[in-house]
């Protein structure tokens, strides 16, 4: 909008200046609005993670589980390990070109300080036919019958169960699209790499090597390949370094309320746990909230504006919080399978692009290339447990579940969660959820 013009001094001096004032606002919020800008050449992911078992010391990376505690199918190291919570450190690399839609063939140029040689290939990822797990409209053994349990929801942290918790669903009577909005609750819709043609990615079948326990990514980083600009050189700090693992005490029974205790994550930018059980045929969920989720969709990377509003909005804890307690009793039903807990410390999300962009907008932006790197460190543990003496038995390896036949890799790593022998298993929820509501 032009800006008022004030015609009580009635002159034309001051007329001339008011039209020329508000023609050139008019100019420049039409000129801003239509800058150009371009598609980088080439784009790259770097997802970054620590995952731990509370109560355990930091542990290397176990590649001869398969599919153990969401890592990727087959064992080894896949890409889309840093999105599951196998213990270790994990890294996923993913490269595009505009130029070469089929993939090109690169390297990621690493500091010393990753020990892990000079660099890591970079391999396009090739098509690979995919065998259905069922026929469409088929349904698994495990939700032929509607469900007869509840859903039973608390939140916050606090020694005593809030007035009008939990938030009950009953399972056998609940509308469809209210128990999956529940189950599913708060999400970030994702914007890593797609794991597809076209992409090349590391880890990959030319090295699968484990990422030591005392890498460190700080230093000079450069992506060559064909297509890549040659300019594609980049800086990363201790801000985007991997995160310590997340150092979790608790302590308390299930029937009583149980008090989570961690230090300060540094780089942290903001906390979130979650804690479940099945009691019978129900199944007690409860976060670290102050708003009625499930929080089963909070347990991957979020930008940095992301976690600086729901912090704000106390759907996480902030980066100054050390402490948490479980409600008193919300478990205690389920003493003879234990309960078991999640928590997440997110770092910050780091963007770069080259050239940036120009502060003047009618100058087109043609970056040649562009870099995210998201850093986050996981941990879990058994409520009810001895901290000091380690975590629950995890399975044995031949009792791990391998990723699915037809799966693209990393799927296995980026939608699997922690099965544990005795709590309810979050990835046949989700199909169960499917199988129910025909998709």
């Amino acid at each position: 909008m032009l800006p008022p013009i004030r015609l009580a001094h009635r002159s034309a001096a001051g007329l001339a200046a008011g039209l020329t004032a508000g023609f050139a606002a008019l100019f420049a919020t039409g000129v801003a609005a239509q800058q150009v800008v371009k598609p980088p050449i080439a784009q790259y992911w770097m997802d970054v993670a620590t995952h731990s078992m509370a109560g355990m010391p930091e542990m290397p990376a176990m590649p001869s589980l398969p599919g153990f505690l969401g890592g990727g199918g087959g064992g080894g190291n896949h890409y889309g390990n840093a999105r599951g919570m196998a213990p270790g450190r994990w890294l996923d690399l993913a490269l595009y070109t505009r130029s070469k839609p089929s993939g090109s063939e690169g390297a990621h140029a690493i500091p010393p300080g990753m020990q892990m040689g000079e660099s890591l290939p970079l391999v396009p990822l090739t098509a690979a036919p995919r065998t259905p797990d069922r026929e469409p409209g088929d349904v698994t053994d495990d939700v032929r019958d509607r469900p007869t349990g509840r859903l039973l929801i608390y939140w916050g942290c606090g020694e005593a169960v809030r007035p009008g918790q939990p938030r009950i669903i009953d399972l056998a009577s609940a509308d469809p699209q209210v128990f999956a909005r529940a189950l599913g609750g708060r999400f970030a819709p994702d914007r890593g790499a797609r794991v597809a043609p076209g992409y090349s990615l590391w880890p990959n079948e030319k090295s699968r090597a484990m990422v030591p326990r005392g890498a460190s990514l700080s230093g000079q980083h450069a992506i060559s390949g064909e297509g890549v600009p040659a300019s594609m050189k980049f800086a990363i700090g201790p801000t985007q370094d991997f995160m310590p693992a997340i150092e979790l005490s608790a302590s308390g029974a299930l029937a009583d309320s149980i008090a989570l205790q961690w230090p300060t994550v540094p780089n942290a930018r903001g906390y979130f746990l979650h804690a479940m059980a099945s009691v019978g045929k129900d199944m007690v969920l409860w976060s670290s909230s102050e708003t009625p989720d499930t929080g089963m969709g909070l347990f991957d990377y979020l930008s940095n504006a992301t976690i600086d509003r729901w912090v704000a909005e106390k759907v996480l804890l902030p980066a100054s919080a050390t402490r948490c307690a479980v409600p008193k009793g919300i478990f205690a039903s389920g003493q003879d399978q234990g309960a078991m807990l999640r928590m997440i410390a997110w770092g910050s999300e780091l963007n770069l692009a080259h050239p940036p962009r120009p502060s003047d907008p009618r100058t087109p932006w043609e970056p040649e290339w562009s870099v995210r790197v998201r850093v986050k460190a996981t941990t879990m543990a058994m409520l009810g447990a001895d901290m000091a003496g380690g975590a629950a038995p995890a399975r044995e390896p031949s009792e791990a579940r391998p990723g699915q036949p037809g799966q693209a890799p990393g799927q296995a790593g980026q939608d699997a969660m922690p099965s544990i022998p005795g709590l309810p298993n979050p990835g046949r929820a989700i199909d169960a959820i499917r199988g129910i509501f025909g998709r």
